[in-house]
């Protein structure tokens, strides 16, 4: 992949394209299911990797990774994949660019999961086509028919034409019917057709020669990616709120969660006007988490505002909010932190998830000197990091306690003193497990054989996630060496288990936590503010 990176650009069925494509059935990741199977095309897989690309891309031959170059500026109107913050942009009928502001994870996730989704296109064509793609069977010409109707489709005519899918598919009817409810959208029902005939119509105009499958880089994203362009105008904009409001003094604590679990446990009881209960509080965030309580979420968000929390939408292009928060005239009554009785004047800096490798860029400038204007340095006494992750032993919501982690494919290695134990979530009805963890390449790229390697040697992981190593690297170089910081800096590390991809079923593939995460993503919450606050 950094070979072609830095190449320029690759085809799909040319010696490049195919050389990724076997290498990606030779790993054969669990994530991606039955890709080796040649009659089976992998439909788990395949929402997967869609809900993490822009809506279209199966109608389009020519992929164009980007770097920021002002598109926002033009009348393209951004496409975001449901599942990554990206922005894409449909250019004409052949073309979508896709923004990689991300760094080289991005580049990773975009590039394995294309493969991915060219190898089951060529399987949806070798079957439509009955391996001769100069001749169009009668089976997908009833496909094809579906795709250019004109009129909604009967429940008898959908019947039918999900019989002939399940053929293309290599499924049975039921696990073509499951999938074509999955893929539902209200504006387009019949989604999962448009997906499947578009996929093997480009293959097969590929193979026929009227068109080729093109992956390519510009220039300014090669010349671009590992200069940390866009991490310094992320960092920037937060030490000008810092300075702009009077903070940049204060001890400072860096949380990097989500943009939610802190400004709840801080400020949801009071926005809600509600009496705090320890024994009902996971039940206030729950109603916080479900999708049907927007204005329960927009009036915690007034309220926090309106009471000491600064919210730094990104300009940046990182893709990652930010928020301020100062505790020294914040009411913690009413909170699950009432009892520590805080007279302290520091500030919390929450930081959104960073992805893969961006966490080190984003770490490293925010941790870097204020140099613009007044110079400063921040007083940052504590940084607490809270992901999720696979876990190798246990199930989705358990909660893991990294004392380590190790670079995926490097051995480069990151121990550290967690300030956060085993004995901190005990008690609470999670499995918990304490120990090392891998800092693995990307998302799609394990396989059984590697995690149990990784599980039952003398490694013996407790799980696999992306940031943890990048982030330490940085905090490492800030404190230990460049002298950015103090070098007697406190770190908490804790992940949820958001899967266990050595389980069948259970990968990430299998679909989200729902409000199964609610009460890990709290629970590590409140003790990461707990050692804020007590110490």
């Amino acid at each position: 992949m950094r070979h072609l990176f830095y190449r320029g650009s690759f085809k799909i069925s040319g010696t490049s394209g195919l050389a990724l494509r076997e290498l990606l059935l030779k790993l054969n990741p669990e994530i991606y299911g039955t890709i080796a199977d040649p009659n089976k095309v992998e439909l788990q897989g395949l929402m997967y990797v869609l809900d993490r690309l822009p809506e279209g891309i199966e109608q389009t031959p020519f992929i164009n990774l980007t770097a920021d170059e002002g598109y926002d500026a033009s009348h393209f109107e951004p496409i975001i994949p449901l599942k990554r913050r990206r922005n894409c942009y449909r250019i004409d009928q052949d073309q979508m660019n896709i923004e990689v502001l991300r760094g080289r994870s991005d580049v990773y996730d975009i590039l394995t999961h294309l493969t991915f989704f060219y190898n089951e296109a060529d399987k949806i064509m070798q079957r439509a086509y009955d391996g001769n793609p100069k001749k169009i069977t009668r089976v997908w010409e009833k496909i094809e028919a579906v795709v250019k109707a004109k009129k909604p489709l009967t429940l008898e005519e959908r019947e039918v034409a999900l019989m002939h899918l399940s053929y293309i598919l290599g499924r049975s009817f039921q696990e073509t019917l499951n999938a074509y409810n999955a893929f539902s959208f209200d504006k387009n029902k019949d989604r999962l057709f448009h997906i499947i005939y578009w996929m093997g119509k480009l293959s097969q105009m590929d193979i026929t020669g009227q068109v080729n499958r093109e992956v390519t880089f510009t220039s300014a994203l090669r010349s671009q990616i590992g200069h940390h362009i866009t991490g310094e105008k992320w960092a920037n904009q937060i030490k000008e709120q810092l300075l702009a409001n009077n903070l940049h003094e204060r001890p400072v604590h860096i949380i990097s969660a989500n943009m939610h679990s802190v400004q709840n446990m801080l400020f949801a009881h009071r926005g809600l006007d509600k009496k705090y209960d320890a024994d009902l509080e996971f039940q206030v965030y729950e109603e916080l988490s479900s999708s049907l309580n927007k204005e329960l979420r927009r009036s915690v968000k007034n309220y926090s505002i309106e009471n000491g929390l600064i919210y730094i939408k990104d300009r940046s292009g990182a893709n990652t909010d930010a928020q301020i928060i100062d505790l020294k005239d914040l009411d913690l009554n009413e909170t699950a932190f009432a009892k520590h009785n805080f007279k302290g004047d520091d500030v919390i800096i929450v930081m959104d998830y960073a992805f893969g490798e961006q966490a080190f860029e984003l770490m490293d400038e925010l941790l870097k000197p204020y140099k613009i204007n007044q110079p400063f340095k921040m007083n940052v006494k504590s940084i607490s990091i809270m992901g999720k992750a696979g876990i190798l032993e246990g199930v989705k919501g358990d909660i893991m306690v990294p004392n380590s982690f190790v670079h995926e494919g490097t051995a480069d290695n990151y121990p550290f003193e967690n300030q956060l134990n085993l004995a901190d979530f005990e008690g609470q009805g999670l499995g918990v497990f304490e120990g090392m963890m891998i800092t693995v390449l990307g998302t799609s790229l394990q396989n059984r054989n590697v995690l149990k390697f990784f599980k039952q040697t003398s490694w013996n992981s407790i799980g696999l996630e992306m940031e943890g190593a990048h982030y330490h690297k940085a905090i490492q170089i800030a404190s230990k060496i460049r002298n950015h910081i103090s070098s007697d800096v406190r770190v908490s590390y804790a992940y949820y288990a958001s899967d266990n991809p050595l389980e069948t079923g259970s990968t990430l593939a299998s679909g989200g936590l729902g409000l199964t995460g609610v009460k890990p993503t709290y629970l590590i919450t409140q003790r990461m503010i707990d050692k804020i606050l007590t110490k």
